[in-house]
């Protein structure tokens, strides 16, 4: 089994540097252009993708939906577990807004937002129901930086701390108990020439 994790388009307030959390922000035109670049990708490259699952969230939902019709795959219901992490008072904020009300080390106050062990349990529960649900197919999925960062160093435990992109794509393969990484954060088609 492969699994090939996503995190969405680019969006207006990802733009603005503005925290989203689970604001359903949509994709921004560039977003979508993003994804089309990776459907692109994928059509040429060696992969063989059953199908796709998103979050619930419509930034995650358009680009698993572009993703599935470039591929000519089923976009499956959405799934709230790949939801991004909740930022409670802290969604719609540039990080300077948030510093000026909470100072630098602003994610340590409790402002209602979703807990590092809270995002990791739903994160990997989602990862071991796919791994017992579908063991023999390859699946595509559409989620968030919060969330993906998170799930890598649960998985990786801080092998892994760079930030997730916009529309980058890891590969992992279950071998045993273990997620093997075959790909890392990689957005080389968001680099490369529409031809």
């Amino acid at each position: 089994m492969m699994i090939g994790l996503i995190r969405h388009g680019l969006t207006d307030w990802n733009k603005l540097g503005k925290i989203q959390g689970q604001s359903d922000i949509p994709l921004n035109e560039e977003g979508r252009q993003q994804a089309e670049r990776l459907g692109e990708r994928l059509l040429h490259e060696p992969y063989h993708w059953d199908f796709i699952i998103s979050s619930k969230l419509s930034r995650a939902r358009e680009t698993g939906q572009i993703l599935a019709d470039k591929l000519h795959i089923p976009l499956l219901e959405p799934d709230e577990r790949l939801n991004e992490r909740s930022f409670g008072q802290a969604e719609g904020l540039t990080a300077d807004e948030r510093e000026s009300r909470w100072g630098k080390q602003w994610d340590v106050h409790d402002l209602g937002q979703e807990t590092i062990e809270q995002i990791e349990a739903r994160a990997l529960a989602f990862m071991e129901d796919m791994w017992t649900a579908y063991p023999d197919k390859n699946m595509l999925v559409v989620s968030h930086g919060g969330l993906l960062a998170q799930l890598y160093k649960s998985l990786y435990r801080d092998k892994y701390t760079e930030r997730i992109g916009n529309l980058s794509l890891t590969i992992l393969e279950k071998k045993d108990i273990d997620w093997i990484p075959l790909l890392y954060n990689c957005t080389r088609h968001l680099a490369e020439k529409n031809g």
